[in-house]
C-alpha cells in the first residue's frame, strides 16, 4: 500500500504544479492567475508534505479542500468566462480531490495498526 500512497502523493504534485504554472499558456484575468497559483501550490505542498510525513493525515484532508476550492474558484473569482482557466481549475480540482480521497482508505488503515494491509478474517 505504501508504494500506492506514494504515487498518490506523486500525482498531488504533478496536479498541483500544473494548475500552478497553468497561466504562463492559458488566457486568464488577474483572479484566474492568484486562484491557480496559490491552489495548485497549496495542493502540490500538500503532495509533498505528505510524502515526507505520511502520518500527518492532516495533508490528505487539506488536498481535498484545496481541490474543492479549485473546483469553485471560477464561480467563486469570477472568471468562468475565460474558458481554459476555468477548465482547468474544474479538471484539476476533480482530480485532486479524487486524489485525496483515495488516499484516505490507506492513512485509516495504517492509523489503526495494520500498517497498509488489510487483515482477512
Amino acid at each position: 500500500m505504501r508504494s500506492w500512497s506514494r504515487m498518490q502523493d506523486f500525482a498531488a504534485i504533478v496536479i498541483g504544479a500544473f494548475a500552478a504554472l497553468s497561466p504562463l499558456w492559458l488566457d486568464t484575468n488577474n483572479a484566474a492567475v492568484w486562484s491557480l497559483v496559490v491552489l495548485g501550490v497549496l495542493v502540490a505542498l500538500s503532495g509533498l508534505v505528505h510524502m515526507f510525513r505520511p502520518a500527518m493525515t492532516v495533508a490528505e484532508y487539506a488536498m481535498g479542500v484545496f481541490g474543492v476550492l479549485l473546483f469553485v474558484s471560477p464561480w467563486v473569482m469570477s472568471f468562468n468566462e475565460f474558458g481554459g482557466a476555468a477548465w482547468t481549475a474544474w479538471v484539476t480540482g476533480v482530480l485532486t480531490v479524487v486524489v485525496a480521497v483515495t488516499g484516505l482508505p490507506v492513512m485509516s488503515s495504517r492509523m489503526h495498526g495494520h500498517g497498509g494491509v488489510a487483515t482477512h478474517h
